[in-house]
């Protein structure tokens, strides 16, 4: 190893640096350079070839290239990135100073998202069963989210709902499930609802998992219900939103706010998906509502709405939901 050695490198690194016309193509090029296999870190592993006179000196060259290289690639990729940005906004540029009439102008811009048009779809299909859509708040009290569903502040199931809480001892509901004791509160039975709604847990972000996303909730309240209305509603939800009769399989699970509880799961691209924790309404919960467990019952499913989209639509990352990304819209005029 020589000074020509390193000279040659630092004019071959630089040349590529400065030709890589793409973010990705810089972090390749970058990561071939000054990675952890990349030709300086070579150099450096091989300084015991070199001349004991000269290591201290090359070592040190070779160092001062590392951190021009560095430096450099740094300087390029906040280039490319600014140039990437104003491609974007001269592409998604709006004039919003344009007059209301001039529709036109803005036509094509966008579409109806994903999560709006199913749950659009599935309002209509549980109007047409008799079911009222209803609504309830999404920073909700202990009480309603947890202790009226049958989960007490030592349940192992709080657990399992990592949980957003307020400074004033409130939180952001884990579940639309709290609607369903603010509607046996609210409601006198027989009665049908469906709620549809955003839901916050504290999740590890990755393709299938966000700290926000949507359910449906579902309850029917009546005199002699039994697993067979469940089965039958549930059929009946998903062939309409899929077009066609589903395989469906009704597996034992557990939820304290049920009983007894099941995993309905839907056969989709050649395996099972969870879709559709349902079940028998607990007549504890029930009592915390006010409705008497010896006249009425009924049973509940919480359907995850954000993961019937994904299917529905074969949408590879729940992230790209909460993008508020135009480009992605538009995929679904």
């Amino acid at each position: 190893m020589t000074k020509e050695t390193v000279e040659e490198l630092r004019r071959t690194s630089i040349a590529s640096i400065e030709a890589a016309d793409s973010l990705d193509q810089l972090d390749s090029i970058r990561r071939g350079i000054v990675g952890k296999k990349g030709s300086v870190t070579q150099l450096l592993k091989g300084m015991g070839s070199a001349a004991p006179e000269l290591r201290k000196e090359l070592g040190s060259l070779i160092n001062e290239l590392k951190k021009e290289l560095e430096q450099l690639a740094e300087s390029r990729r906040e280039q490319l990135a600014r140039a990437a940005m104003d491609e974007r906004l001269a592409e998604e540029w709006i004039d919003i100073s344009l007059p209301v009439g001039a529709k036109p102008a803005l036509a094509g811009r966008g579409g109806i998202h994903p999560l709006t048009r199913v749950q659009r779809e599935l309002e209509h299909i549980f109007r047409g069963l008799g079911f009222t859509v209803v609504d309830g708040p999404e920073v909700e009290t202990d009480y309603c989210n947890f202790e009226a569903l049958n989960i007490p502040d030592t349940h192992p199931a709080r657990d399992m709902q990592d949980t957003f809480f307020t400074t004033c001892g409130h939180l952001l509901r884990t579940h639309t499930s709290s609607i369903q004791v603010r509607s046996l509160q609210r409601l006198s039975p027989p009665l049908r609802i469906v709620a549809p709604g955003r839901c916050f847990r504290y999740e590890r972000l990755d393709a299938s998992h966000e700290h926000t996303f949507y359910q449906m909730e579902g309850m029917m309240i009546d005199r002699d219900v039994n697993v067979g209305h469940l089965i039958y509603f549930m059929r009946t939800l998903l062939r309409e939103i899929f077009g066609s009769e589903q395989k469906i399989r009704l597996r034992p699970g557990y939820f304290p706010f049920v009983e007894p509880g099941f995993e309905l799961d839907i056969w989709f691209q050649g395996r099972w998906l969870e879709l559709l924790p349902c079940g028998l309404v607990h007549p504890k919960v029930l009592e915390f509502g006010g409705i008497d467990p010896k006249e009425w019952n009924g049973f509940a499913f919480g359907l995850g709405l954000s993961r019937l989209v994904m299917s529905r639509f074969q949408i590879d990352d729940i992230r790209h939901l909460q993008s508020g990304d135009l480009r992605f819209a538009r995929q679904f005029r």
